[in-house]
């Protein structure tokens, strides 16, 4: 088996390097990844002009487009024979509204427009503490094992979190949450810097943003 790694928050980021620790556990990995960071840029592509690609070694090719333009090139032009595109970690959770504007979710979802198996996976930050990368990864091995088993149907593909927690955590099968985000903004001369709150959310009982602020790991199963 065949699968590709990509992310939004670019080819150094430390959560693709865990990604791609623990997906070489299953299969046979290629990274295919942005060369600068595209957090919350959405489903963007490239359509327009050539998309420059540096092959780094014979696995691992830095993009220099978006997240969503990874996927493409990966799936249809350097790993075409891939079976599935894992997306992140990404360091901040894509939970509920989150999906809309998310690289990460954007990349897996162009994935399972063409077809392939995807999972965007994100990790949820307290800002006063560190991220445990290891223990991330530990926890992402536990996902990739029950994901990757299964046969996602045709426009199907897996969002999932990780919760900022210490020690041992559940599994959370979940919908995701409606509920619109905080939107705020502070005026700065002449324009306007966004102050939302993102751990003040709204919290849909039973779905994924309440799970995952609660220590849960959180797996949502999302269609085109």
């Amino acid at each position: 088996m065949k699968l590709v790694v990509t992310n939004d928050d670019g080819i150094d980021a430390p959560g693709l390097a865990s990604l791609l620790e623990v997906a070489e556990r299953f299969a046979e990995v290629y990274v295919v990844a942005p060369a600068e960071e595209h957090s919350a840029g959405g489903h963007r592509v490239t359509v327009k002009g050539a998309i420059r690609v540096d092959q780094l070694s014979r696995t691992r090719f830095r993009v220099h487009g978006t997240p969503a333009d990874c996927a493409r090139l990966a799936l249809t032009e350097l790993v075409p024979d891939a079976q599935w595109l894992l997306a992140g970690i990404n360091e901040g959770g894509n939970l509920g509204a989150d999906v809309y504007m998310s690289g990460t979710v954007a990349a897996a979802r162009e994935a399972a427009l063409l077809g392939a198996g995807a999972v965007a996976l994100s990790h949820y930050v307290k800002r006063t503490s560190p991220l445990d990368w290891s223990l991330a990864e530990s926890r992402t091995e536990t996902v990739l094992a029950r994901l990757l088993a299964q046969n996602p149907a045709a426009g199907e593909y897996w969002n999932v979190n990780l919760p900022h927690v210490p020690g041992e955590v559940a599994w959370q099968e979940c919908p995701l949450d409606p509920s619109p985000m905080h939107v705020g903004y502070r005026r700065e001369g002449d324009g306007y810097v966004y102050s939302g709150s993102y751990q003040g959310r709204p919290r849909l009982a039973g779905a994924d943003v309440e799970a995952c602020f609660g220590g849960a790991i959180t797996v949502t199963r999302l269609r085109l």
